[in-house]
């Protein structure tokens, strides 16, 4: 057994339903007084190569105030049946632990970190880490790429949080004034919000965006894509017109099908993944 379930961690195997080939494992990334935070694991089937698989995080969306886990499972089991270890981030929210948005990365950042000290039992290469997310969860992900602070004080900094490339799906990028969660961040804003951070070595991104979303401008994705491009970093947009925010979800399922097969060729640009155009995205 891997040393780190040995400790205080907990592992829960099951089969899932659409695909016996592939288990779910439930692993304690965090624990903050009693409350435990959870990564829901899905993996490949198959070895992995010398360096292990890529690894993609997903953070779920809700204003950092709601949401859940399952807003991203179908994510997840397409793509590691692509050959990408998965997982799907549980952290503290408004609703259910009376927290802020900063908590909210602090776990975001403590889980990229955990994923990367246990690479090895993971099976996955610490040098393809993918962040991935919605909304709120889609500046999470970002946030672990761009910003320094809101570290959790029980972390190991000497850990790198930062992933090596993003998947984003209408993230919420600008919480300065006029930005979303502006009345919640306040001044904090400057060291928080991700487009207000963009720094050279940012990793490669593509976005997903409704030129109708009611939370995000079309034109501060734009701008948000133009700073990326002048500090050198790669950042594709991909606008899909007349729809809203929260278009790529399953229930959606054209949507959802087009931003995966998107996403996956993003990640075969990357050499994440290998060309293979016959599987099902379901």
């Amino acid at each position: 057994m891997p040393t780190f379930l040995k400790s205080n961690l907990t592992l829960v195997l099951f089969l899932l339903s659409f695909n016996f080939s592939i288990a779910q494992e439930k692993v304690v990334y965090k624990k903050v007084d009693t409350l435990s935070l959870n990564l829901e694991v899905y993996r490949p089937q198959g070895e992995p190569t010398e360096n292990g698989f890529p690894a993609m995080v997903f953070f779920f969306g809700g204003g950092w105030t709601g949401g859940s886990t399952s807003q991203f499972e179908p994510h997840a089991r397409y793509f590691s049946e692509r050959g990408i270890v998965c997982f799907l981030v549980e952290y503290r929210v408004r609703s259910r632990n009376q927290s802020s948005p900063f908590e909210s990365l602090m776990d975001a950042k403590s889980a990229m970190r955990f994923i990367r000290k246990y690479a090895d039992e993971f099976q996955i290469d610490p040098d393809k880490i993918i962040a991935s997310g919605g909304s709120a969860g889609g500046h999470l992900a970002a946030a672990t790429a761009l910003i320094d602070g809101y570290n959790d004080p029980s972390d190991d900094l000497s850990i790198s949080s930062k992933p090596s490339a993003l998947v984003l799906f209408n993230p919420v990028i600008d919480n300065g004034p006029g930005g979303y969660g502006f009345e919640r961040i306040g001044d904090a804003y400057k060291d928080f919000s991700p487009l207000h951070n963009i720094q050279e070595g940012a990793p490669p991104t593509i976005i997903f965006l409704g030129t109708n979303d009611n939370l995000i401008p079309v034109e501060t994705m734009k701008y948000y894509q133009t700073v990326m491009q002048k500090v050198g970093s790669q950042c594709e947009l991909h606008l899909y017109e007349g729809q809203p925010h929260g278009f790529f979800n399953y229930r959606n399922f054209e949507f959802y099908e087009s931003t995966v097969r998107k996403s996956d060729e993003f990640l075969q640009s990357l050499g994440y993944l290998e060309k293979r155009s016959t599987l099902l995205i379901k």
